[in-house]
C-alpha cells in the first residue's frame, strides 16, 4: 500500500500543494492530511495512526523531510524504526534520504578478502559508509527543526525592533479592544502560543491577538478541535 502524508501547520495554510505533488508522481496513493505543528511528534494523531498501520512493504511519501517531522531527535528515531520494519520512506524534495538509498549505502560494502589486515581496514571502512549514511539521514532533519528554530529567532528579532522603534505590540492601555478576524488570531495563536508553535503564554498572547479573553479561549479550542477532525 502506498500513503501519501501532508501535513500544514495551521488550518490558514494551503495543504493541497503538498497533495498535488505526491499525487502527481504516485497517483494511486492514499492521501493522509493533517493539521498540526511538526515538532510536536506525538500530537500528530494522523500520523501515529499511520504508522501504526503500515506494514512491511507499504510505502509513504512525503512533499519533504519537513513535513515528517521538525524535530531532529524525533525524526530520526521514527525514520530508522520505519526502516527496520522494512517501509519505504520517500521524500520528494530530499530524494538523497529516500530508504531506497539508505538502504543501497548500507549494503555496498567491501567484501572481505581473506587477509586479516586488509580485511580489518574493510572491516573499518564499512562502519564509516554506515555512519556516514546515517548522518546524511540526521542532518535533513536536523535542518527541518532549524528552520522552525531560525523563524522563532526572527520572529523575536522583530517583535525586539519593532518596540525599540516605538512600534505598538499588543494593545494600548485604556483603548477599546476591536476584535480582528477570527483566522487571523487563529494564525497568530498557533505561531506564538507555546500550547503550539511558539512560547509565548496567554495573557500577552491575547493583546498581540487584539482579542478579548473568551474569544481568545475559544479560539485556541476551535484550533485544537480542528486537529483532532483530522
Amino acid at each position: 500500500m502506498t500513503y501519501g502524508y501532508a501535513r500544514v501547520s495551521t488550518p490558514t495554510q494551503n495543504i493541497e500543494r503538498q497533495v498535488r505533488n505526491i499525487t502527481e508522481g504516485y497517483p494511486g496513493a492514499k492521501i493522509i492530511r493533517e493539521v498540526h505543528t511538526g515538532t510536536d511528534y506525538y500530537g500528530r494523531k494522523e500520523f501515529q495512526k499511520l504508522i501504526k498501520k503500515v506494514i512491511p512493504g507499504d510505502r509513504i511519501i512525503f512533499d519533504s523531510v519537513s513535513r515528517m517531522s521538525r524535530d531532529a531527535e524525533e525524526g530520526f528515531k521514527a525514520y530508522q524504526e520505519l526502516y527496520d520494519r522494512n517501509v519505504e520512506l520517500i521524500f520528494l524534495k530530499e530524494p538523497h534520504i529516500n530508504t531506497a538509498t539508505y538502504k543501497e549505502a548500507l549494503s555496498n560494502t567491501i567484501a572481505a578478502t581473506g587477509n586479516e589486515i586488509a580485511d580489518e581496514y574493510i572491516k573499518a571502512t564499512n562502519r564509516v559508509l554506515m555512519i556516514l549514511a546515517r548522518r546524511q539521514i540526521s542532518l535533513a532533519f536536523e535542518q527541518a527543526e532549524k528552520e522552525v528554530l531560525d523563524l522563532r529567532q526572527r520572529t523575536r528579532e522583530g517583535m525586539i525592533t519593532a518596540k525599540m522603534e516605538g512600534q505598538q505590540i499588543g494593545q494600548k492601555k485604556g483603548i477599546k479592544l476591536k476584535v480582528k478576524k477570527a483566522a487571523e488570531a487563529k494564525k497568530l495563536i498557533q505561531i506564538y502560543s507555546k500550547d503550539f508553535l511558539g512560547n509565548m503564554s496567554d495573557v500577552p498572547l491575547i493583546k498581540l491577538c487584539q482579542c478579548c479573553r473568551n474569544s481568545y479561549y475559544k479560539y485556541k479550542k476551535e484550533l485544537r478541535e480542528s486537529e483532532s477532525n483530522f
